[in-house]
């Protein structure tokens, strides 16, 4: 089974985070996550990042903080994501891919259905919050 890297946003604004929903049909589908993306060949994490945040939510990232790193295996797909909190960006996040999008407090995210990957995310942001 391969590996699957993947460059993630913690998308922040004072003490909101933006989030996107999975779209259903796609791998765990209907959950919500912190964007961002594959990792192509070539590339660095952090130009990943920047690229998959223009893509999927359309932010400029003007710099950025190694939050995790987390590898999860599905069964079906083994990830590693590498998880920066982004809390320096020019324009405002917004879906570019037709999936629910929206800013929720922390503790509003500790609610919210996430893949199991992401678990590891919010515990890494409990220190922001306690």
């Amino acid at each position: 089974m391969s590996l699957v890297h993947v460059a993630v946003g913690v998308i922040k604004s004072g003490e909101q985070y933006f989030l996107t929903r999975r779209l259903e049909g796609t791998h765990q589908g209907g959950k919500w996550e912190f964007p961002g993306g594959k990792v192509e060949s070539g590339e660095s994490v952090y130009q990943a990042l920047h690229r998959e945040l223009e893509e999927e939510v359309a932010i400029d990232v003007l710099s950025c903080i190694p939050l995790i790193t987390i590898e999860h295996d599905y069964g079906d797909k083994h990830v590693k994501l590498e998880v920066f909190v982004v809390d320096n960006f020019n324009n405002e996040p917004q879906a570019q891919e037709g999936q629910e999008e929206g800013w929720f407090s922390y503790q509003e995210m500790l609610a919210l259905d996430f893949p199991n990957a992401n678990v590891d995310i919010l515990e890494a942001l409990a220190k922001y919050h306690d």
